[in-house]
């Protein structure tokens, strides 16, 4: 009886640790639906997954602005689209340049994870230029997680400068 008592209380916890989780994850989803449905929605460039850019071979534009994210987000937020927009004119209006997507983390989270999360947030800048009309092949993405840092202090400030997309530039 006491077995049976035990296997009852475990998996009471471990109901509420998953439906803790299935609520915390669907929080996630729900400020990321727009980023998920781009993502998905957008053909990626399979050349540019198995070919990785050179970044040595993009240059900084300065009519291509950086976006930002808050911490632990890949989310475009209303700012970050109308920068997008500005970088998305410039690229049709000059069809023959690539676009190098460089996605960055401050320096929390162990480094597998900002790498990862640079992606993300590469990968979504990406999606959303596609999904408005700039053809997947003319961009590529990389992630340099937190490892190229603008800014060195430990402030919230700072961290929030190094959260960021940031694109380059290489004419045909």
């Amino acid at each position: 009886m006491a077995c049976q008592a035990s296997v009852v209380i475990v998996s009471m916890l471990a109901a509420m640790l998953l439906g803790g989780c299935a609520a915390q994850s669907a929080t996630n989803d729900a400020n990321a639906a727009y980023t998920s449905a781009a993502m998905a929605s957008a053909p990626m460039d399979r050349a540019s997954d198995l070919a990785r850019p050179r970044p040595g071979d993009y240059v900084t534009n300065g009519d291509l602005n950086d976006i930002h994210f808050e911490f632990d987000s890949y989310e475009i937020r209303p700012a970050a689209a109308k920068t997008l927009h500005a970088s998305m004119e410039w690229m049709k209006s000059h069809p023959d340049s690539m676009l190098l997507i460089e996605g960055h983390a401050d320096e929390r989270g162990t480094s597998e994870y900002n790498l990862t999360l640079g992606e993300r947030r590469a990968r979504a800048s990406m999606s959303y230029m596609v999904a408005h009309g700039i053809a997947a092949r003319r961009i590529s993405v990389v992630s340099f997680g937190e490892e190229r840092a603008l800014c060195g202090e430990h402030t919230e400030s700072c961290w929030s400068k190094n959260r960021r997309a940031h694109f380059l530039v290489k004419l045909r």
